[in-house]
């Protein structure tokens, strides 16, 4: 099996460096790679990057962007991380876009540089769905993997269930 991982930004990668004038996050590098490298996988893989933002800076130019790129690569399992705002809008898009394939979005609350993120346990789900799920468009965040359609929010939490 081959995953295509597909970084667009979100908490998730969002790093905390030293900057000029004080203190920022800012978007670096995937957090892929680095929780993989813990995870010495058996699967191949490949990491793209689609672009780097804020979900509720992104675009339909940007959902549309995604959604050529997982179909210029053909994979037929993809993970793609996203900021959880509007991960749910996302989904919708991509499966009126992309109906034959896997596609599981994930993300998480604390960015993957502080240890007590929640990135790769969400990532973890989402790689073990890839395992087993065939296609459709689902979301994996706080320990559940559900097609993005049946996902809920409470707001006041962050949630998802």
């Amino acid at each position: 099996m081959h995953l295509l991982f597909i970084q667009t930004g979100g908490t998730i990668d969002k790093d905390y460096p030293h900057s000029t004038k004080g203190w920022a996050f800012e978007f670096g590098e995937p957090a892929i790679p680095r929780i993989l490298e813990k995870l010495n996988p058996s699967f191949s893989y490949s990491v793209e990057t689609a672009f780097q933002k804020d979900s509720l800076e992104i675009t339909a130019e940007d959902r549309a962007r995604l959604a050529q790129l997982i179909k210029e690569k053909g994979f037929t399992k993809n993970i793609i991380t996203h900021g959880t705002d509007t991960i749910l809008e996302t989904a919708a898009f991509l499966d009126e876009k992309i109906p034959d394939q896997l596609i599981i979005l994930t993300g998480a609350m604390r960015p993957e540089r502080f240890y007590n993120s929640d990135a790769p346990v969400n990532l973890g789900v989402a790689i073990g769905g890839a395992q087993v799920l065939n296609s459709g468009i689902w979301v994996s965040m706080h320990g559940i993997l559900k097609p993005y359609n049946e996902v809920k929010r409470n707001l006041e939490t962050g949630q998802f269930y």
